[in-house]
């Protein structure tokens, strides 16, 4: 009786980030690498892109994926495919990203392009993918016994005399609350005072131009972090309010996007 083939061995794949936006792939050479290719693939089922993996230093290959070219926002899982194969989900090897620590973009193109590779809960390689047109990034949050105030920079976009900002409650309708805006050329402050939320989930938007331009969502995403929630946590503060006492505190999304928590307090 024939034993079952072994497992082939995963591949590895190291991923190295620029500052410009733009990612290289090194994948460990497993024999026959004709008309290989790494394919990165929407976890929405929104599409696919294929780079051409070719010879880089000794038994290995490298992709590009440059800055210039298009990756919609989303999750976009890496795989190796050679000639006609199957593709095989590549593991995450070394990832140097520290060329995206307080990156600042010009902002010439009109729009954000976010890529910050990561591993998965198995290991395996995907890359999280951000497109804002405008963007408006987030500093880090300051806090006070009563709210929070916001510092930021817009990109693709000015800031007007007219400029605001609006928390938008998730639930309930029509429940926006209006935020006054410092402005400072592409600087943008606004402060949150939690008394005056009622429980729910509170987005922060930023209205550039005012009531007459567009909403931009404020988000914290010139970093290396993929996913800020489980990393970046705030205390909350208690605060009376005229539906009662509450717990308030910032947040970041699965977006990477501000976001305020109002709820009960905890008996």
């Amino acid at each position: 009786m024939t034993s079952p083939a072994p497992p082939a061995a995963p591949l590895r794949a190291d991923c190295i980030a620029d500052s410009a936006g733009g990612l290289t792939f090194d994948v460990a050479a497993n024999g026959d690498t004709a008309a290989a290719h790494l394919v990165l693939r929407s976890r929405d089922g929104d599409g696919e892109v294929s780079l051409p993996l070719t010879p880089a230093a000794e038994g290995r290959l490298r992709a590009a994926l440059p800055s210039t070219v298009a990756l919609p926002e989303g999750r976009w899982d890496a795989y190796a495919r050679v000639a006609d194969g199957a593709p095989r989900r590549l593991v995450t090897g070394v990832t140097d990203l520290r060329s995206l620590a307080d990156r600042a973009p010009s902002g010439l193109h009109g729009h954000v392009a976010v890529r910050i590779p990561y591993a998965t809960r198995q290991g395996n390689l995907t890359v999280r993918s951000w497109l804002r047109a405008p963007h408006a990034e987030t500093g880090e949050p300051r806090l006070t016994g009563t709210g929070l105030t916001v510092r930021g920079r817009v990109y693709g976009t000015q800031l007007a005399p007219g400029a605001r900002a609006e928390l938008r409650c998730r639930t309930g309708a029509h429940r926006v609350r209006r935020l006054d805006v410092t402005v400072d050329r592409t600087e943008f402050g606004l402060t949150v005072t939690y008394a005056a939320l009622a429980p729910g989930a509170w987005d922060l938007w930023l209205l550039p131009a005012g009531a007459s331009g567009p909403a931009v969502r404020v988000a914290r995403l010139l970093d290396d972090i993929a996913d800020k929630q489980p990393v970046l946590t705030y205390p909350r503060a208690r605060v009376e309010t005229p539906h009662g006492p509450v717990e308030a505190g910032p947040y970041y999304t699965r977006d990477n996007d501000l976001s305020v928590s109002v709820t009960a307090p905890s008996p």
